[in-house]
């Protein structure tokens, strides 16, 4: 292995060669098309949390020859991002919020990224592009919330970034500003005073952070956080199911046991996105609803997400979890987290509430929910197994 420069472990390694040297990956690895095809960064801190080069957190920013494979269904953009796009940099899906890339950089470049065709393409949103975003903002005041995304929000100077979201904060219809990070956990040096600052505004400003496996949360990052929270800011987090790397109930256990204890809510579970060459990262649906019914009989719901797809085309977030409700003989057929099934009925309607009407009708079909009281042949589970009622 090639000795390191003394200063390497301060550095991020942004190529081939460096994580060839570091011993993560082989010498003369092969990997140049790979490479050319999406960006390396692996910061300090995240070259600090791989304890081996096929580990979880290594799997995330390490290139592999898998990524050469382009699935016929695979997208350059799964979400819809250009489709949506209403001024530079600026993606309206839902009627009340509108999401801002900010930048084009990462502390880091994930390789199962969805901006994976964009990202570390560019740098900041030039200004010109991000005057006409807000002037589009400004004009339109059913939108309440802005998404600041990228690229990382927090990969910006603090100065940078606090004018950003003081423009933001200075239109009256704008109530909430979310920011979408992973630099708290792998670049937590950042979260320094005048980051906190930045984040100091009179409306709500809410930090959505990005992490995957607990074997990322170092103490460092854990210090990033509880800087966050004495500082007032709401944290949040969102994961991305990812096979080889948490597809797993003990996996995504311990890590959401682990921001519960940081003070972070787990929001958002993410099926993995279509993204060009990323398709080895991808589970099935049935496996991430298997994951998710055992989850809900181990935690609380404080420390459970709701497991989303983002529909491909960018047509928005849709929850994909196991449905534990079902049209039954008087009502309906409940399962709960153990996988019994109960009966339970719908009261009439009050005669004042709904005057001149009858009984409550029998529940439809439910297109949520499993189609009967059990899978049957090649038929997806939505729930564990159950026993019958009596």
């Amino acid at each position: 292995m090639t000795a390191l420069p003394p200063d390497a472990d301060r550095r991020a390694l942004t190529d081939l060669a460096g994580l060839e040297a570091a011993g993560l990956l082989p010498a003369g690895s092969g990997l140049e098309d790979v490479a050319a095809a999406f960006r390396i960064r692996l910061s300090p801190a995240m070259r600090a949390a791989i304890a081996a080069p096929d580990d979880p957190v290594a799997r995330q920013f390490v290139p592999s020859a898998a990524e050469r494979i382009v699935g016929p269904d695979d997208l350059a953009d799964p979400i819809g991002d250009a489709a949506h796009e209403v001024a530079p940099g600026l993606t309206r899906r839902y009627p009340d919020r509108a999401i801002l890339a900010v930048t084009k950089a990462c502390e880091v470049y994930c390789r199962f990224c969805f901006r994976r065709e964009t990202v570390g393409a560019a740098g900041p949103l030039p200004e010109a592009g991000l005057a006409e975003a807000l002037a589009w903002l400004a004009r339109s005041p059913e939108v309440r919330e802005v998404i600041l995304t990228g690229g990382d929000p927090m990969s910006l100077s603090p100065r940078r970034l606090g004018e950003v979201l003081r423009r933001l904060a200075a239109i009256p219809h704008i109530e909430v500003l979310r920011l979408h990070t992973r630099v708290p956990v792998v670049a937590p040096e950042r979260i320094d005073a005048a980051m906190l600052a930045a984040l100091d505004l009179p409306c709500a400003v809410w930090v959505v952070v990005h992490t995957n496996h607990v074997a990322e949360l170092a103490p460092a990052a854990l210090e990033a956080l509880s800087r966050l929270n004495r500082a007032g800011v709401p944290l949040l987090a969102q994961t991305v199911l990812l096979r080889g790397v948490n597809d797993s109930a003990d996996a995504l256990e311990a890590l959401f046991r682990a921001l519960l204890r940081a003070r972070v809510k787990p929001y958002y579970l993410h099926h993995c996105d279509r993204a060009r060459g990323a398709g080895h990262f991808r589970t099935t649906i049935a496996e991430g609803r298997a994951i998710m019914a055992e989850l809900r009989r181990r935690l609380s719901g404080a420390a459970l997400p709701t497991y989303v797809l983002d529909i491909p085309g960018g047509f928005g977030k849709v929850p994909v979890g196991p449905a534990y409700i079902a049209p039954g003989p008087e009502g309906w057929t409940v399962t709960d987290p153990q996988g019994r099934r109960h009966a339970y009925a719908d009261p009439d309607p009050a005669p004042d509430a709904c005057p001149g009407a009858g009984p409550a009708p029998r529940p439809g079909p439910d297109p949520d929910a499993s189609p009967g009281p059990g899978p049957g042949p090649g038929r997806e589970a939505d729930c564990p197994p159950a026993r019958p009622l009596p």
